[in-house]
């Protein structure tokens, strides 16, 4: 089986099955069927993808129902922690984080549904990090959670004076005082 489980309920790890020969190597990064067989059934509807540089922490960022997306997270090149928090204020993981290293070398990805905060802190000199959506972009419904709330205590494996951060980022409320809708 090709998904981990975490210790948050629908948080998955999709480890795709990676050939390699004297050429290189050849995977199926998504593959609707695999994804069925499992029981996830997501329409991606958005790919998107950015590049970084080391230090540079992303996120926590999130859209709120109606327009709430799963993401599936990859690493074309490079290494990244994923970090995902989970918002589902009736799940016994309310507020946990759950981090992940996702890298080009590894392959790994992170399955994160509807209903969960997402970013990500650039552990090598660049990375270029890809996405899907099963919901598209809707700005009105754009929220975020500071990366550095102290709640959450997330260690982003990142030096404070080398952290990368958006003003925009900077300016996201603390996880108390986020917007959330998710139930």
């Amino acid at each position: 089986m090709p998904f981990l489980t975490t210790d948050i309920p629908d948080l998955l790890i999709f480890e795709p099955v990676v050939y390699t020969d004297n050429r290189g190597y050849f995977f199926e990064s998504y593959n609707e069927k695999t994804f069925l067989v499992e029981g996830i059934n997501h329409r991606f509807v958005q790919d998107n993808q950015s590049y970084s540089t080391y230090g540079v922490i992303r996120g926590l960022h999130y859209q709120l129902d109606p327009y709430a997306q799963t993401k599936l997270v990859r690493v074309l090149q490079g290494k990244i922690l994923d970090v995902a928090v989970d918002l589902r204020r009736s799940s016994k993981t309310f507020g946990k984080s759950f981090a992940i290293e996702v890298s080009s070398d590894n392959k790994r990805q992170l399955l994160i549904p509807r209903g969960f905060a997402h970013g990500f802190s650039v552990l090598s000199e660049t990375a270029e990090v890809s996405y899907k959506c099963d919901r598209l972009y809707n700005k009105e419904s754009e929220a975020g959670i500071r990366y550095d709330d102290p709640r959450l205590n997330i260690d982003w494996q990142i030096p404070a004076e080398k952290a990368i951060v958006s003003a925009k980022d900077l300016a996201l409320p603390l996880f108390a005082d986020c917007r959330n809708n998710f139930n």
